[in-house]
């Protein structure tokens, strides 16, 4: 009996733990981290501090948590793909759409060190790496480089979408940004004054998958080096030298 009464009190506290979290997570996203303070909770959820602090002593803990839940949620709502290289496609895109929906785990996840969070993605990113056929020495570089694009480009656009600016009409935001590309200096800006086309016509889902297929084109080429008996760092030369070099 004593143990039936233990496991409700904490299917309790788990109930009452993620209505927390979930409530943050609201207040997150309408005003950011500023907006979240222990009163504010406290009145979204009528209740005391106390009985949220039972639970989180700060709000940073309270941050981390909520910033767990939900990359645990999107790396478990990940499309299911056939193949290693799909299935990065899968998470890649899976964590963009939840950096989009909440700018502010962009931050927590480019936030030294990694939590669990960002440890979470590695795992799942490094898992498909070794499938891909990786070397073993190689697999850490390939996984940190998707990972970087992922989280860093996510944040970025994310960033960019939620701007003010952004916010009114996307199109205007883009034709007015291209203008002033294009009259920048041209010397000093002669490669950026060629992309305000681009620019402005550019689609921002598409760029963040086109930069995962790029990476996945490096890692591809690592695979095969390996499987060619090239050594990792002459794989890796290779892949950076010029176009022409690689004839």
């Amino acid at each position: 009996m004593a143990k039936t009464v233990r496991g409700s009190d904490q299917d309790k506290g788990a109930r009452a733990r993620e209505r927390i979290i979930d409530a943050a997570v609201v207040l997150l996203d309408a005003d950011g981290e500023a907006g979240l303070t222990f009163r504010t909770l406290a009145t979204r959820l009528e209740t005391g501090h106390g009985a949220i602090q039972w639970y989180f002593s700060t709000k940073g803990e309270l941050i981390t948590a909520a910033t767990d839940v939900a990359v645990t949620r999107a790396l478990s709502e990940a499309a299911p793909a056939a193949g290693a290289d799909n299935a990065i496609r899968a998470v890649a895109l899976a964590v963009y759409d939840m950096i989009e929906a909440h700018p502010w785990v962009g931050d927590q996840l480019a936030r030294p060190p990694w939590g669990s969070a960002m440890l979470k993605i590695f795992e799942r990113l490094g898992r498909q790496v070794a499938a891909l056929g990786v070397p073993a020495d190689a697999q850490f570089t390939a996984t940190s480089a998707l990972l970087i694009h992922i989280v860093g480009a996510g944040r970025q656009e994310a960033l960019n979408s939620h701007s003010p600016q952004a916010q009114t009409d996307r199109q205007d935001f883009l034709d007015d940004l291209a203008a002033h590309w294009g009259q920048l200096d041209a010397d000093e800006y002669e490669f950026t004054r060629t992309m305000a086309g681009q620019l402005r016509g550019h689609d921002d889902r598409a760029e963040f998958l086109a930069g995962v297929d790029l990476v996945l084109s490096g890692i591809e080429h690592l695979e095969h080096s390996a499987a060619d008996g090239v050594p990792r760092q002459a794989a890796l030369a290779h892949l950076l030298a010029s176009p022409s070099s690689r004839q």
